[in-house]
């Protein structure tokens, strides 16, 4: 299994997000070459901050793990991280982070800044960014066209 691999994974809860009319954004966490939690954008359905895939992926693995530590997974997402995302990733000790389109306007893995890797913190998380990239800006960018396309009728 690869990057790839698990990035498709993450694809395929965007794409439940998606039926759902949510912003499909994906999320699954990895834990010994096992997908352990999944998770995707609910923000509208419950009308809840919260609702991000990665925040919900986390708290599927805690649960999974008995742990809020989720220091040897990998969590795989279709888009970078947000700024609260970001410090939820850091909190949880994981161990790598793999996404796929960048945010130029809320990421901070890299983009705007790199909460993931600031030394200031007691943990650092591994990234990898860009992975299956063109597919998930696409699914990204078709559904806010969809969704303009729609108000102008």
């Amino acid at each position: 299994m690869n990057d790839e691999y698990y990035m498709r994974l993450a694809l395929e809860q965007a794409d439940k997000a998606k039926e759902k009319n949510e912003v499909p954004i994906g999320a699954i966490i990895v834990y010994q070459d096992v997908v352990i939690a999944a998770g995707y954008n609910m923000r509208e359905m419950s009308q809840e901050t919260l609702s991000h895939a990665e925040l919900i992926a986390i708290q599927e693995a805690n649960q999974k793990i008995g742990s809020w530590r989720l220091e040897d997974c990998t969590l795989y997402v279709t888009l970078e991280p947000c700024p609260m995302c970001a410090g939820a990733i850091v909190q949880s000790r994981i161990k790598r982070v793999v996404f796929g389109a960048y945010d130029p306007k809320a990421g901070c893995a890299g983009t705007l800044m790199n909460l993931l890797d600031e030394n200031r913190f007691n943990h650092q998380v591994e990234t990898t960014g860009g992975v299956l990239e063109e597919v998930c800006r696409e699914r990204l960018t078709s559904f806010f066209k969809s969704l303009r396309d729609r108000k102008k009728q």
